[in-house]
């Protein structure tokens, strides 16, 4: 059922949990790739190829935004690494550091990205894994804020409960992608970086969230969050006073030329013709 829904993405748990720090051409860049190994069935250990084109209609962004943040996105994206855990043979947890493509190259003149994932990531991103988040791409398309997708990948992990247990700020911070030297500050961490991500997923996205903080005397140790669907917006059904004739009868295709035609053929019905219609 998952893999027949329209521009799905699905990672792996182990992924939406990893430590990772991706600018927001480049996470963009990741999940066209992600959806890309889906709509094509090419397999995930292979190149994969994503057009500008899909870049600029998924995104909505300008024809010149898309070639240059696509090229700046595979100059840095080779460099980008990210953590994860997983258990042994043994049952013994293992810390993996390693990188999110093996290769990335820029093709100028055809506007277009070709990427190969590292051989760590390509397990974590098919939907074949027991553990795994899914969610359509239109769900983070508006997203303006790399803190925000994160966010959201993170809190829909979650969709079966609403609710994210508290993360200790440090913990938040790396899954966030938020770096040691910026936003250190509790203010600026919470005006720069959380309040803006949860307004721009109730603004934008299929949920709405609130964050709870959590004290240990005066400072703030760490952060919980609840979250819940939005509701679809109901059909209005049109209801009519039955002692008022209805003059506006649904007509079928043919019903309805056969009237325009017995129309056309009336007199009074000159005086309506610009002398240029049939």
């Amino acid at each position: 059922l998952l893999c027949m829904k329209k521009d799905l993405i699905v990672k792996d748990n182990a992924l939406i949990n990893a430590s990772y720090n991706l600018d927001l051409a480049e996470q963009r860049l990741i999940l066209l790739a992600i959806l890309e190994a889906r709509e094509s069935n090419t397999p995930s250990d292979r190149d994969l190829t994503i057009h500008a084109e899909s870049y600029i209609n998924h995104f909505n962004v300008h024809r010149n935004t898309a070639y240059k943040v696509l090229k700046d996105a595979c100059k840095n994206l080779f460099e980008r690494r990210f953590s994860y855990q997983k258990l042994t043979a043994k049952g013994n947890l293992e810390n993996v550091m390693s990188r999110w493509v093996q290769r990335v190259s820029y093709v100028e003149n055809e506007a277009l990205v070709r990427i190969r994932f590292s051989d760590d990531v390509v397990p974590l991103i098919t939907n074949l894994e027991k553990h795994f988040t899914s969610y359509e791409l239109e769900q983070v398309s508006s997203l303006t804020s790399a803190y925000a997708i994160r966010l959201y990948e993170l809190l829909i992990a979650w969709r079966s409960t609403g609710k994210v247990s508290m993360l200790e700020t440090k913990e938040l911070r790396s899954r966030l992608g938020v770096l040691d030297t910026e936003h250190q500050r509790m203010e600026s961490f919470k005006r720069r970086v959380l309040e803006p991500a949860i307004q721009q997923i109730n603004d934008h996205t299929d949920i709405k969230a609130e964050y709870e903080q959590h004290k240990r005397g005066r400072s703030i140790i760490g952060f919980s969050f609840s979250f819940k669907q939005k509701s679809k917006p109901k059909t209005v059904k049109e209801e009519r006073d039955p002692n008022t004739p209805d003059f506006f009868i649904k007509m079928t295709d043919s019903q309805r030329h056969l009237f325009a035609n017995k129309m056309s053929e009336m007199p009074e019905m000159s005086k309506y013709s610009q002398g240029t219609e049939s």
